[in-house]
């Protein structure tokens, strides 16, 4: 069986919002061809009102912390944040396990068909073993700049790698949280151990305080470390910011995604391209703003022509998991962005960050990249409705 769909405006892999086109399927969503609609009975096509998109890629999800929704204040930048995050112990696993379910099913209701999750423990394996969700699972390692912790910090990651699942497309690797909690000693791990053309994830220059602690040794993180017993005193500042630590300390053969990036400028983005071809960068804006009332100056990766791709962040630092409610986060604040470049980012470029663009990201003839349906997308108003069609 197959079905003929079409609407006022098809997302085609030229990155264009493309009238005048139906999309042939199988019963399972596999794109058996992109047609003129001139070319078809118009009586035989499934026509609709607004838009249809390829399935969204997620690039940036903490699936495992779903249980905290409203647990967190919005608005205390990242350090306050980070310490009410920590500070919550002794849930009850059945909410926890509950909740996972919940976000997984909320962000396949919301047309997301991959995931880049991160993931400190193994509570999301159940469910991404089963999911309609594809999902790249990074399991996240610190070692808090400690290097007495190093050892035991790989032996509580490598069950973690060993208890995620790797159903189906499902995918894994180690990656580094942030430069401000890796020592050279785990990144040097977390080299070795991953397979080349593996997708590496990092925090990176969340905050003004990241780059100061890296430029001069100076900002809110000396306390925050001092706070939780831990001493930086062997720490040497670098005098650059601190993407600058992680370009010395990853190895440039993985593809990596930079996450949040809100204090990221030209210079950064400049240096980190010269050290790989295969860089992404993960924006969040909803969590930008839930944490720290900031956007990242996206001016600057369009100048750059950066790679970027759009994530949730958790239900810690979010409302909701949509990458559509992401997409209309930055049109309503950057509405200087073209939505098709939104799209773009939201679907082919998180497809190749993710190495899932063989099968998502556009509709392209054989993939099976899920078909999204979105309403009054033009308004960019609480009158869009989204929903999946495949």
């Amino acid at each position: 069986m197959t079905h003929k769909i079409t609407a006022d405006y098809i997302f085609t892999s030229d990155g264009k919002l493309t009238e005048d086109i139906v999309l042939i399927t199988d019963q399972n969503g596999k794109i058996l061809s992109l047609d003129p609609v001139s070319n078809h009975d118009m009586a035989s096509l499934r026509r609709l009102k607004g838009m249809i998109v390829p399935g969204f890629i997620n690039t940036h999800c903490h699936l495992e912390l779903s249980h905290m929704k409203g647990m967190v204040n919005s608005g205390t930048g990242l350090l306050p944040f980070l310490n009410r995050v920590v500070s919550f112990r002794d849930i009850d696993p059945d909410i926890i396990a509950q909740a996972i379910i919940d976000g997984d099913e909320e962000m396949y209701e919301n047309g997301i068909v991959a995931v880049g999750d991160i993931s400190n423990k193994t509570d999301t394996a159940e469910v991404k073993s089963t999911s309609k969700v594809d999902y790249y699972t990074f399991v996240e390692m610190f070692d808090f700049l400690q290097p007495s912790m190093t050892e035991n910090t790989i032996a509580q990651y490598v069950p973690v790698m060993e208890g995620q699942s790797d159903h189906g497309n499902n995918k894994k690797s180690y990656v580094p949280h942030a430069p401000y909690t890796v020592t050279p000693e785990l990144f040097r791990y977390i080299n070795e151990k991953n397979l080349s053309g593996a997708t590496v994830s990092i925090h990176n220059q969340e905050i003004s305080d990241e780059n100061q602690l890296f430029i001069n040794g100076q900002g809110g993180f000396t306390d925050f470390y001092t706070g939780f017993g831990m001493k930086l005193d062997h720490f040497i500042p670098t005098g650059k910011t601190s993407i600058h630590y992680i370009l010395e300390n990853l190895v440039p053969g993985f593809k990596t995604i930079f996450v949040h990036n809100t204090n990221t400028n030209k210079a950064d983005i400049e240096a980190a391209m010269r050290w790989n071809k295969e860089i992404y960068w993960a924006t969040c804006p909803n969590a930008n703003l839930y944490i720290e009332n900031r956007l990242p100056d996206y001016k600057v990766f369009l100048d750059t022509d950066a790679k970027m791709t759009i994530g949730t962040d958790s239900l810690t630092s979010n409302w909701q998991l949509s990458i559509w409610e992401e997409i209309k986060t930055i049109r309503k604040y950057k509405s200087y962005i073209p939505l098709e470049t939104l799209l773009t980012w939201a679907t082919m470029n998180g497809a190749e960050a993710l190495g899932y663009q063989k099968n998502l990201g556009s509709f392209e003839v054989g993939k099976t990249p899920g078909l999204v349906h979105i309403e009054n997308a033009e308004s960019n108003s609480e009158e869009n409705k989204i929903g999946r069609l495949i």
